[in-house]
């Protein structure tokens, strides 16, 4: 069998192909603060306002934000999370406990609040056992056939 030819299928690929860009990122995280206007999302985000209106547009023909007019006259739009945009927002969480952790040297710009009344600090568990998720204890099981956990099976 020839190797494939083709990088690995993969699902993180697919995903970062939708919002591995860093202003879908922060469009994310304005919106799902409740900052979905136009004028908020430049001012927050501070891309220039033709890539903004692209993002955008890429964030509501994939799914993850709907489009709600607001005014008519003029026309604007608010943008809001779906389902598939709120299911985001704990990679958004956890993105920025590393950024906290690892990037930043005096006070941290954010803290989240949990319902809970306590400051979110964001942790992968195993949805069948509930322990935190480590490297060492994680194995990959390729699904793709002719791949393997290297790269393309000789």
């Amino acid at each position: 069998m020839a190797a494939p030819k083709d990088p690995r299928p993969c699902s993180i690929a697919d995903a970062l192909a939708l919002v591995g860009e860093k202003y879908s990122l922060l469009v994310l995280r304005e919106v799902c603060l409740g900052n979905g206007r136009f004028d908020r999302l430049v001012r927050n985000i501070g891309a220039p306002r033709d890539i903004l209106a692209t993002r955008l547009r890429r964030l509501v023909d994939a799914g993850i934000l709907t489009k709600h007019a607001y005014s008519e006259r003029p026309q604007r739009f608010e943008y809001r999370p779906t389902q598939a945009g709120l299911e985001l927002e704990p990679v958004l969480m956890t993105l920025m406990e590393w950024g906290d952790r690892h990037l930043r040297t005096g006070d941290r710009p954010m803290v989240i609040e949990h319902s809970c009344g306590n400051e979110l600090v964001p942790q992968v568990t195993c949805r069948a056992c509930g322990d935190e998720v480590r490297h060492a204890d994680l194995t990959a099981h390729p699904q793709v056939t002719g791949w393997t956990v290297t790269g393309p099976a000789a």
